[in-house]
């Protein structure tokens, strides 16, 4: 079950964290991977250690908020069945605290980085006759989450984008949906907490594991299992779907 061989998946930041569990586990599971990642140095590592696995990837060094080289890469790739969009930024602040400097910096990568990757893969499923999408929302796209104005404004897009193009492309057999998790303990996590709270990053840490229900953290591999179900021919009848992975965040929480 949930085999890949044969298929030709696209990830978008794909280097690390979430993408990186994603890229390795499609990889396993027989796809070709195509990481599409700012950071080329992380990209390549993550290829490196596909190849050394026996599996097969290549590294795009791409801006995904710069549509023409979005599209140019996409060309290069051509055969795509996935398209998991997951590259994203964040950003801390309310209404106030957030500048239009910002707010553009935020909508560029994750709303518009989205969005220009869907413009370069429908295209190529529809000409192929299928396709799977899978876009990474959050849970600040369906609960209010104290001083993240931009960013949930960006992960809401990503939600009402998942629907649209699942509804579009019904008669194309491409399939799209999301996920929003909650907390996931990754890399970029601690590099915002030693950010942002600088001599508090036990504290912070823990106050942010807790604030899950399940006590914790979600776990990158337990997001790309998810992430692999719904990209799966095993979930053809599963689309304009959000999944929330969130250890119990917003049903559980009083």
């Amino acid at each position: 079950m949930f085999s890949l061989t044969g298929k030709t998946a696209a990830i978008t930041g794909g280097g690390s964290g979430i993408g990186k569990a994603i890229s390795l586990l499609f990889a396993k599971q027989g796809a070709e991977v195509h990481i599409i990642e700012l950071n080329a140095a992380g990209a390549q590592e993550v290829v490196d250690e596909i190849h050394n696995s026996g599996g097969k990837a290549f590294a795009h060094s791409c801006d995904v908020s710069n549509q023409e080289q979005v599209l140019a890469v996409f060309s290069q790739i051509k055969n795509i069945d996935i398209l998991v969009n997951n590259a994203g930024i964040a950003h801390v602040g309310n209404l106030e605290k957030t500048t239009t400097e910002d707010f553009e910096r935020i909508f560029n990568v994750n709303v518009k980085g989205a969005y220009n990757c869907l413009y370069a893969a429908v295209p190529l499923m529809k000409a192929k006759g299928r396709g799977a999408i899978l876009n990474v929302s959050s849970i600040a796209a369906v609960v209010g989450i104290t001083d993240r104005f931009a960013y949930s404004m960006s992960k809401g897009a990503i939600l009402a984008m998942t629907l649209s193009v699942a509804r579009d492309y019904l008669n194309d057999n491409i399939r799209c949906n999301c996920i929003s998790p909650a907390r996931v303990h990754t890399p970029f996590v601690d590099g915002f907490i030693a950010k942002n709270y600088p001599g508090n990053e036990t504290e912070i840490f823990e106050k942010l594991s807790k604030s899950q229900p399940i006590g914790r953290m979600g776990k990158p591999d337990e997001i790309a299992s998810l992430v692999l179900y719904l990209c799966s021919d095993e979930a053809g009848f599963v689309t304009g779907c959000d999944y929330h992975i969130d250890g119990g965040f917003i049903r559980l929480n009083n």
